[in-house]
């Protein structure tokens, strides 16, 4: 495994004095090494799972020739044009049964969407678009064209294609896709185990009492709330003082424990943040000023697992993937979004996916200096058209954390971009609710 330094060299214009974002997005992919540990998970429980293995389609599908509508099935060869057609209808087709019967020259069968197409017919009329008498059916001329409503054998999937790539997570579609195969398991990467706690004398967890130079810790549970929604294992840790010697037993109990430990705050240059210190002391760790805002302390590395925790433990990783965030709540979750939650994806398994930005026109100006990545909380509204516009939610200050909950989407400044006019577009980073 390449030490930090390494990785740093490898970097081109690395400058830890003001770090650009899309430089710390690079020295992570390079930093952070997918997990090993695979099991096989039922279908239900494999949500949002990693996929450890390709998956490849062991039936065709759809498995025959079927009709996309309800109608009447026939032999397309009949359609002249300008002409209408009229059949005898000799049968029914049932989703879910084969009919057997023959259908000759002016013939058709009755067929339910989903019902195999019998043989020698290979063109279905919605029955809404016919005319019925008797035991006929009428098409009028002209109404659809030979081939029309009929879904084809392996249409979506052939057996031996690749249905799914390794290190798809699993969404919702992917899961009715493997259904669709009869499949009941799947192969999955192992859940991360993240360890979080939050630093700080002047940190009060919920139901303490009010005191006075104290604030109530909010970055535990929006943290915990993120990793949470990536699936990770979550081992809270709860808050830790600035008392060097509590910091460093937490820190190796959360090594021993967890794949990759998330901390918020002591990551300054404080006179009380010890963290910086015992960090350097357990691990190898680089502390940066990061070109952005919010969000510019932050310390990236490895901590050593003890000794203790190498054989058996449910974390075979010979070291802990550390991230130490800024305190200010807003700052917290946005160098999370922007860092640590493709990092952790990666660590995961799950293969890159490139950022997508929408662009939006800005409904206001907003005053931007050149030389640092931007977030700026948004609230994002669809015009008729499709037209997106955005306009801020208010104080953009990082430790604002209603304009998190107010927003839908981030308005992303790029480094070298300047102030921006009514009207401008703007990039957009869409958030979940």
């Amino acid at each position: 495994m390449k030490s930090l330094a390494e990785i740093v060299d490898q970097l081109q214009d690395f400058d830890p004095e003001g770090l650009k974002a899309e430089q710390v997005s690079a020295f992570l992919a390079e930093m952070v090494e997918p997990v090993s540990e695979v099991e096989r998970v039922p279908l239900l429980a494999a949500l949002d799972r990693v996929l450890a293995e390709a998956i490849i389609s062991p039936i065709s599908v759809p498995p025959h020739d079927n009709s996309a509508m309800d109608g009447f099935a026939f032999d397309g060869a009949q359609l002249q044009p300008g002409t209408p057609l009229r059949l005898r209808i000799v049968g029914t087709a049932l989703a879910g049964k084969v009919w057997k019967g023959a259908v000759g020259e002016g013939e058709c069968v009755k067929i339910m969407t989903g019902a195999v197409m019998p043989p020698g017919l290979d063109t279905v009329v919605p029955q809404e678009h016919t005319k019925q008498e008797d035991h006929h059916v009428v098409i009028p001329a002209d109404t659809l064209r030979r081939g029309a409503n009929r879904r084809h054998r392996g249409e979506d999937l052939t057996i031996g294609q690749q249905a799914l790539a390794q290190g798809e997570r699993l969404a919702p579609a992917a899961l009715g896709l493997l259904a669709g195969l009869g499949l009941t398991q799947v192969p999955v990467y192992r859940r991360l185990r993240a360890a979080y706690f939050s630093t700080g004398d002047e940190i009060l967890s919920p139901g303490e009492a009010p005191k006075e130079g104290s604030v109530y810790d909010s970055n535990r549970y929006t943290v915990l709330g993120m990793l949470t929604r990536l699936g990770c294992e979550v081992i809270d840790l709860g808050v830790v003082g600035d008392k060097p010697n509590l910091l460093e037993a937490t820190l190796a109990q959360a090594a021993s424990q967890a794949d990759v430990i998330i901390t918020s705050g002591g990551v300054s240059v404080g006179e009380a943040d010890h963290t910086r210190k015992i960090m350097n002391k357990l691990g190898d760790v680089v502390f940066w000023r990061v070109a952005m805002r919010p969000g510019r302390p932050m310390a990236v590395g490895r901590i050593a697992k003890p000794e203790s925790a190498h054989e058996g433990a449910v974390c075979k990783r010979q070291d802990t993937l550390l991230f130490g965030l800024p305190g200010n709540p807003v700052a917290t979750m946005v160098t999370f979004l922007a860092f640590v939650r493709p990092a952790l994806l990666r660590l995961m398994g799950a293969r890159p996916q490139p950022t997508v930005l929408l662009r939006a026109t800005c409904e206001h100006p907003i005053s931007k200096k050149p030389g640092r990545t931007e977030y700026q909380r948004g609230i994002v509204t669809q015009h008729p058209g499709g037209r997106l516009t955005v306009r801020i939610t208010g104080n953009q200050g990082s430790g604002i954390l209603s304009s998190m909950v107010d927003a839908n989407g981030l308005i992303v400044l790029e480094h070298e971009q300047g102030n921006v006019a009514a009207g401008d577009e703007v990039g957009l980073l869409m958030l979940e609710s």
